[in-house]
């Protein structure tokens, strides 16, 4: 989106979140929550951490699911394997995430994406489970669904990700490799 256009967003308030990431104007407008709404479907959102804390002070009910990689090593290899940005950006990019998973306490759910097709289980266990809550109505056969999510909540995960936190760490302390 042209820089004008997004100022001019800005301005005017039609955003749920917005950011400016090195020096590019990233959001999400208002219009397709209320689009999803209308048309009783979730919006799911692709947003880094300050999105999700704008989005949390704004709409308090929304969910908030946090994708963690399984470790330093495997984000950097899967970054290079893309083949996309030059060594400086990966760089960036791995700091970046250092920094962003620091805040993964203020999420509802973790997600440790290490196998595609398993996080797509849980990714949809989550938003299934969700559904499920506020709508009050479930039965036994939502027990398997209900539990997958409940183990992606903080409380459950929180031993799983100290080896993933501690590689993160080791990197920012060993200068990055």
């Amino acid at each position: 989106m042209p820089r004008s256009e997004f100022e001019e967003m800005v301005r005017k308030d039609e955003f749920l979140e917005h950011a400016d990431v090195f020096g590019h104007g990233y959001g999400t407008a208002k219009r397709f929550l209320r689009q999803a709404e209308r048309s009783g479907r979730d919006l799911l959102l692709d947003i880094d951490v300050q999105g999700a804390e704008q989005i949390k002070r704004t709409l308090p009910e929304a969910v908030s699911i946090f994708i963690m990689p399984p470790d330093r090593k495997i984000l950097e290899a899967r970054l290079r394997k893309r083949s996309l940005d030059a060594e400086g950006v990966i760089q960036r990019r791995l700091v970046t995430a250092s920094r962003e998973i620091e805040n993964y306490e203020k999420y509802d759910y973790i997600l440790i994406n290490d196998r595609l097709d398993e996080s797509i289980q849980a990714l949809t266990a989550i938003l299934l489970a969700e559904r499920l809550r506020r709508s009050g109505v479930h039965g036994s056969d939502d027990a398997e669904t209900l539990a997958k999510a409940e183990g992606c909540r903080l409380s459950n995960i929180r031993e799983r990700l100290q080896p993933i936190l501690a590689s993160f760490a080791t990197a920012a302390t060993s200068g990055g490799r």
